[in-house]
């Protein structure tokens, strides 16, 4: 199933999930860790239904969902086809009953609080250094490249951030190469660069905002925060 573009995810509406990184996430309130178990069950039918289930993590307070497709299909420029973990039809569709049985549930979403931590390591030599970081991060070889095109680093489990390598300058040689990418709701993105300036930080490079601001510590190490604004349901 091909993959969706932001405005394609935009124009569903799902107003209680947010499109972060590969993904489509969603927060629920529960009162207690059994009436999230309730609500987990009922998802869980929902999905067996469509064949197709998300990532969930469930707490005494909440309800964490996941929606990708590891099997979408992605085109490049010369019409290649790639198959890549990304949000399908499929998971809008199942976004949509999920959403319809949290109501069901009386549950409330709490989409401004979601949030995804990815990592980002540039390099000259990603093809290299990858393996090392595949079996250092996942212990599986066959991470390298999982779920994209390029030799990014992907636990298919979800226990540890997805790594990626951006391109880096052979001329480059600054000592910091490692950073933090936190992926947050559009909503909430204002704020949180406001806290972390409030707390010290700076804004170093706001020239892609609001899809990407840099913001360094005291100590000059960078973190990014990342909106997908385009894939914001429409009113």
């Amino acid at each position: 199933m091909d993959m969706l573009r932001s405005e394609d995810i935009a124009g569903a509406r799902l107003t209680e999930w947010r499109k972060l990184a590969q993904g489509l996430h969603a927060r629920y309130l529960v009162d207690d860790f059994p009436a999230g178990a309730r609500f987990v069950a009922a998802v869980g039918e929902a999905g067996d239904a469509l064949g197709h289930h998300p990532q969930v993590c469930l707490g005494t307070s909440h309800v964490d969902l996941k929606l990708s497709s590891a099997d979408a299909i992605y085109r490049d420029d010369e019409g290649t086809e790639h198959v890549v973990e990304w949000v399908t039809q499929l998971d809008v569709d199942l976004a949509r009953r999920i959403s319809d049985i949290a109501g069901d549930h009386g549950l409330e979403a709490d989409p401004g609080s979601v949030s995804v931590i990815e990592l980002g390591l540039d390099t000259t030599r990603s093809g290299t250094i990858a393996p090392v970081w595949a079996a250092l991060l996942t212990g599986i070889a066959g991470s390298q490249g999982l779920g994209t095109p390029s030799d990014e680093i992907r636990d298919a489990t979800g226990r540890v951030p997805n790594l990626w390598f951006g391109d880096l300058d052979e001329r480059e040689t600054r000592a910091q190469r490692f950073h933090v990418e936190v992926y947050v709701a559009p909503e909430v993105a204002e704020q949180r660069i406001a806290a972390a300036v409030a707390m010290g930080g700076t804004v170093v490079d706001d020239s892609d905002a609001p899809s990407l601001t840099v913001i360094a510590d005291q100590d000059g190490n960078t973190g990014v925060v990342c909106v997908d604004e385009a894939a914001a349901a429409q009113e």
